[in-house]
């Protein structure tokens, strides 16, 4: 069992912040067999009332029909925090919207991941390696 980070500094000096290679997509469905089609190659999904949202790799949302004009990239926060755990998101929203990077966030079973736009995912890597390292005006 992987030690497991509690407090926000914790999780902040050890979230070690990589890129993810590819684009994602984010897209919604209604209809059914769109669904059974697309979730396993989906890296996430969620029930919502309106639909069930996937996050999706690019071209797999591109050749489905999805709108793929904000590919995002994803940020994977190595470290392994705990579900119950305070301010990681918190630090990691609030460095990147300080230089105006949107930041989606996505909490899984081990780590977090930050989906930031495509165009700038290599700035925000460097943002976060900057609040890890306690640079965090850099």
């Amino acid at each position: 069992m992987p030690d497991i980070a509690h407090t926000a500094t914790d999780m902040i000096t050890g979230m070690t912040p990589t890129l993810r290679d590819g684009s994602y997509v984010f897209g919604i469905s209604i209809d059914p067999k769109a669904i059974a089609e697309l979730a396993p190659t989906a890296i996430c999904t969620f029930q919502e009332d309106e639909g069930t949202s996937m996050i999706l790799p690019f071209d797999v949302a591109q050749n489905a029909g999805f709108d793929c004009s904000a590919p995002m990239c994803c940020v994977t926060l190595n470290v392994y925090s705990s579900l119950e755990g305070c301010g990681l998101t918190a630090a990691v929203a609030t460095a990147l919207s300080d230089k105006g990077i949107a930041c989606n966030m996505v909490a899984a079973f081990h780590h977090d991941h930050a989906f930031v736009p495509a165009d700038r995912a290599k700035e925000a890597v460097t943002i976060l390696l900057n609040l890890q390292n306690g640079r965090v005006n850099s």
